[in-house]
């Protein structure tokens, strides 16, 4: 029997994020206990949930999916049908155990802050959140962490103390240096066999080549990719208001900065990259959507959700690039 919360939920598969205001990722941080953490977003992902068709008792969510043009219609529940007035398919075991690959940049970039909490406490919380999401749906997770190199690597699997095993992996503290984003995305093509889901949760600030061709070396080996890039919002725009001498969170480099002088140009710089970013994915068929670190860690895991009830849980070459609700890319 697989290690999994012991959550369960009487709710429909038809999912909405939670509303504004709630969860607020500045009193979610405050929660030392990570899985706490995961469980409070998950549990007010609940809460968001649209109209549920589960009236009057509570079945595991993973049970049911809606019914997608092609599927087999002898697998349609018909009492549900009766309940709902909806059309769901039972799933069974080989369709719930599906692999899922948690890819988690932990580079010294991701310490950068102008919040309470920086890029990496918020990146750790919206990883644990869909690992304990995922698990609760039988979903095997696995977990690869990286900066310059490969840090933890943890297979996807299904058994008793795996989610404590991620939950240990994702809780260590920063201690690498630079983002490589070419070892671990190649790595991981080379290491999983079988087809799976591989989220990628990084700030992207690499180059962008190495992007480009592991990306696309994953989706040519027909995985699905979904990238959920998590941005402080003081990197959008250079918030520094006077003079002063910025030190390289990542080479420890002291450079003197004008904001007057170089503002204009980091934020074309910026914006640039950014929009390389977006063509990448759109091209690869990869879901991107950005992640910014005031807004509720529950947003990714309804991004996650929609993609996947999008593509009716299939894996295809090509797909649609969405943004986020967070001033994603566009």
């Amino acid at each position: 029997m697989a290690d999994r919360p012991d959550t369960k939920a009487s709710a429909s598969p038809r999912l909405l994020s939670s509303g504004p205001g709630e969860h607020d990722p500045q009193a979610l941080m405050r929660i030392k206990n990570l899985t706490l953490r995961a469980r409070g977003v998950v549990e007010g992902f609940y809460t968001g949930l649209h109209r549920s068709p589960f009236h009057g008792f509570s079945v595991e969510f993973s049970e049911y999916r809606p019914y997608v043009p092609g599927d087999d219609p002898r697998g349609l529940d018909w009492k549900l049908y009766a309940r709902s007035d909806r059309y769901f398919i039972k799933r069974f075991e080989d369709e719930t155990d599906r692999r899922v690959y948690l890819i988690f940049d932990r580079s010294r970039s991701m310490g950068y802050r102008t919040l309470a909490y920086t890029k990496g406490e918020y990146a750790v919380t919206l990883a644990a959140t869909l690992a304990y999401y995922m698990t609760l749906q039988r979903d095997s997770v696995g977990l690869l962490t990286f900066d310059d190199s490969i840090g933890d690597w943890i297979p996807a699997r299904q058994r008793p103390g795996h989610f404590r095993q991620l939950m240990i992996a994702l809780s260590r503290p920063l201690a690498g240096s630079g983002t490589d984003l070419d070892s671990p995305l190649r790595q991981l093509a080379q290491r999983i066999t079988k087809r799976g889901l591989a989220i990628l949760i990084s700030d992207l600030l690499a180059p962008i080549d190495q992007l480009r061709m592991n990306l696309g070396l994953l989706r040519s080996r027909g995985h699905e990719v979904i990238v959920l890039r998590t941005l402080d919002p003081g990197e959008l725009r250079l918030v520094i208001p006077e003079p002063t001498t910025v030190v390289d969170l990542e080479t420890g480099r002291e450079v003197p900065l004008d904001p007057a002088t170089v503002g204009p140009e980091y934020e074309r710089n910026f914006a640039a990259h950014r929009e390389q970013v977006r063509v990448i994915c759109e091209s690869l068929g990869v879901d991107l959507y950005e992640m910014m670190t005031d807004q509720p860690l529950a947003d990714a895991l309804a991004h996650v959700v929609s993609t996947q009830q999008r593509r009716g849980g299939r894996t295809s070459r090509r797909g649609m690039l969405r943004s986020g609700t967070a001033g994603g890319a566009s």
